[in-house]
C-alpha cells in the first residue's frame, strides 16, 4: 500500500502534491483584482448604460418628428386617362432610387406608396387578382385603400406618396411617413 499522496496522484493525476490543480498554476487568478468591480457596481452601470441608449433613441425620435422633412420637387407620374381601374403604376419618388408605386382603385380613386417595405425593407407589389399589397420575402400583406398591414410580420403603414391632379396629369408632390 502507498503513501497517501501517491494514492492522490492517482486519483487526481491534474493535481499535485500540495492539492494545487494544474490549471491554476497555468491560468493564474488574482482574487485581490475580484474585489476592484462589485456586484453592485455592475448592476449600477448597466443602468446608466440602458437609460443613455434609451434617451439618445428617444432624442432621434423626437428630432425626426419636429424637424421638418426635406422637401422634394413634384414628379410628373402619368396621365390620368392613362391608368386604368385596379391597376398599378411603378415610379421612382422621391430620388431616382426609391421605389413607389400609384394604385387606381376599383371606386377611381388614386393612391401611392412607397414599395419599400416597413419590415425589412423588402419591395412590396400589387396583387390585382387578390386586391393586396404583397411582400414576398416574409408574406406581408398590406391594405390597397390605406397601406396598413393586415397579415405578416410588419406593423407599420407603408410610407405614403401626396398626389397632386394639374388637369389630366397625376403627380406626387410629397411622402408622407
Amino acid at each position: 500500500m502507498g503513501s497517501i499522496n501517491e494514492i492522490a496522484n492517482q486519483i487526481y493525476p491534474d493535481e499535485d502534491v500540495q492539492g494545487q490543480k494544474q490549471w491554476e498554476s497555468e491560468f493564474p487568478y488574482h482574487w485581490d483584482a475580484d474585489e476592484l468591480t462589485s456586484r453592485r457596481d455592475l448592476l449600477q452601470f448597466a443602468v446608466y448604460a440602458s437609460g443613455t441608449l434609451f434617451l439618445g433613441t428617444a432624442f432621434l425620435a423626437l428630432l425626426r418628428r419636429f424637424l421638418p422633412s426635406k422637401k422634394t420637387a413634384p414628379r410628373e407620374i402619368a396621365r390620368i386617362a392613362d391608368i386604368p381601374r385596379d391597376e398599378a403604376v411603378y415610379f421612382h419618388y422621391p430620388g431616382p432610387e426609391d421605389q413607389a408605386m400609384l394604385l387606381r382603385l376599383d371606386s377611381g380613386r388614386f393612391v401611392a406608396y412607397s414599395q419599400t417595405c416597413t419590415h425589412l425593407s423588402c419591395s412590396v407589389y400589387y396583387q390585382k387578382e387578390k386586391n393586396r399589397l404583397f411582400c414576398p420575402c416574409h408574406e406581408g400583406v398590406f391594405d390597397t385603400r390605406t397601406g396598413v398591414p393586415i397579415a405578416g410580420p410588419p406593423v407599420r403603414p407603408l410610407s405614403r406618396i401626396t398626389l397632386q391632379a394639374n388637369g389630366d396629369r397625376l403627380y406626387a408632390i410629397g411622402v408622407e411617413p
